[in-house]
Order: C-alpha cells, then structure tokens, then sequence
C-alpha cells in the first residue's frame, strides 16, 4: 500500500499539467471620474486606432474605479483613446502597458480632449 501511495505520488510530479497557470492578463482601471463608453489603443505616436475594449465589458461602459480586461494588446507603450457618453474624446499619449498588469488613467492625465 505504501509503494503504491508513493508511486502515486512520483507520477503526479513527472507528468505536465495539462493547464498552465495563465496570468491575469492585461487590466485597465478607470480612475476618471466618469463612466468610460469608448476606449482603443494605438502603438505610441501612429494613430493606429483598434477596437473598442469597452465591448469586453458586460454592460459595454468601464464606470468609475472598474477595472477592463485589455484583448488582443502586447505589452509596449501606447496611446490611449477615450470616450465618453457626452461625446467628449480624450487622448492619453505613451502609456506603458506590461504583462499581467494593471494600467490606469485619472482625470489629471487627461491632456487632449475635444467634444
């Protein structure tokens, strides 16, 4: 019983687990004080706009202190397009967005707006 128990054991850390551990991935956290409804990122300084990640959202909007799950992005430095109920844009330039981190963006970064 023993050897079977210890062989059990052996096995389990010999084979691979089939799952890796995957990371949190990319999150952004709206610390404006506004209800974010268009967010898209483009690699710094080529106006390269992508989609909308606001869509990765149940209700399609990033409120005040939510965090959004960032897809389809490699980490770098971009510049950020951000939307608002009202029509107001906003553009954040060279963020740095890294590997299973948390970026955020607050009303003091917001430097070019226009409705």
């Amino acid at each position: 019983m023993l050897r079977t128990l210890i062989a059990i054991c052996l096995f389990s850390l010999m084979v691979p687990d089939s799952a890796p551990a995957q990371g949190k991935g990319i999150r952004f956290w709206n610390l404006t004080t506004s209800t974010i409804s268009n967010f898209q990122l483009s690699p710094a300084g080529r106006n390269e706009w992508g989609p909308n990640q606001t869509l990765n959202d149940k209700d399609k909007e990033v409120d005040h202190d939510e965090r959004l799950r960032i897809t389809g992005v490699e980490p770098g430095r971009y510049d950020v397009r951000v939307g608002y109920r009202d029509n107001k844009q906003c553009v954040v330039r060279d963020i740095e967005i890294r590997t299973d981190a948390v970026f955020s963006i607050a009303d003091k970064d917001l430097k070019d707006c226009n409705k």
